[in-house]
């Protein structure tokens, strides 16, 4: 059963704790991304923990092999849940992200950004890109053969990425938006019940919830579509 992630981009802990406490026994997993960590370092995960909530920590590590080795002990110490590396690292870099982890958590290695088209791509990659589709497709095999649990990919990638890969696999899936709403800065975005369909495990949902005027009653919506598309996808 997919579960969703509420992503906490704001900049203080106490926005962070606000949203936390808004949202109540709704939901127990959260993101703590770039903007919150980097203000508030540790004691965001920190605050989560206390609150028996689970962590997603997403730092896109992309370093040489021991640096970020490192740093993955340094999040297994913290507790966190899930962690993020971007898998153009390399195989060596995810090896050793993946030895450092010890099976304490689980490490997501992030293919292709939801913000990117394929001329992105190809820019920053100096070569054709016929189709992001097969981009993600071969760094996910790259991640699951260097030892690593997981990848983030955009809704598009997760059905193709489970079928070449089985369900073993976890698939986080960012840009997740209701049937309408704006994409602001992602180029790949898809709705709750698509992801699900999708046969993703995890779907991070963001400013759809966290700046709708009822957050609680927004993320309720989003359960209420996760929960029919699993209906369709099992009748």
């Amino acid at each position: 059963m997919a579960q969703v992630i509420i992503p906490l981009d704001v900049p203080t802990l106490d926005d962070a704790m606000g949203l936390v406490d808004s949202l109540g026994e709704a939901t127990d997993f959260y993101k703590v991304g770039l903007e919150l960590f980097t203000a508030e370092g540790s004691a965001a995960v920190q605050a989560l923990k206390q609150r028996n909530k689970r962590v997603f920590l997403d730092l896109k590590l992309h370093d040489i092999p021991s640096t970020v080795a490192r740093a993955v002990a340094r999040a297994r110490v913290l507790e966190v849940d899930l962690l993020t590396l971007h898998a153009t690292g390399g195989r060596p870099m995810m090896e050793a992200a993946a030895q450092a982890a010890e099976n304490d958590l689980t490490l997501l290695g992030v293919t292709v950004l939801t913000s990117m088209t394929s001329s992105d791509m190809e820019h920053s990659w100096g070569r054709e890109v016929d189709s992001i589709e097969e981009e993600v497709v071969r760094l996910a095999t790259l991640v699951r053969d260097s030892g690593v649990g997981g990848v983030v990919a955009s809704v598009r990638e997760a059905a193709p990425v489970k079928r070449a890969l089985g369900s073993d696999l976890v698939v986080v899936t960012p840009g997740i938006r209701f049937a309408g709403g704006d994409a602001h800065d992602q180029a790949r975005v898809s709705t709750p019940g698509a992801a699900v369909a999708a046969g993703a495990d995890y779907l991070v949902i963001g400013r759809s919830v966290t700046q709708a005027p009822d957050p609680a009653e927004a993320l309720r919506r989003v359960h209420e579509e996760m929960a029919g598309s699993r209906a369709v996808g099992t009748a």
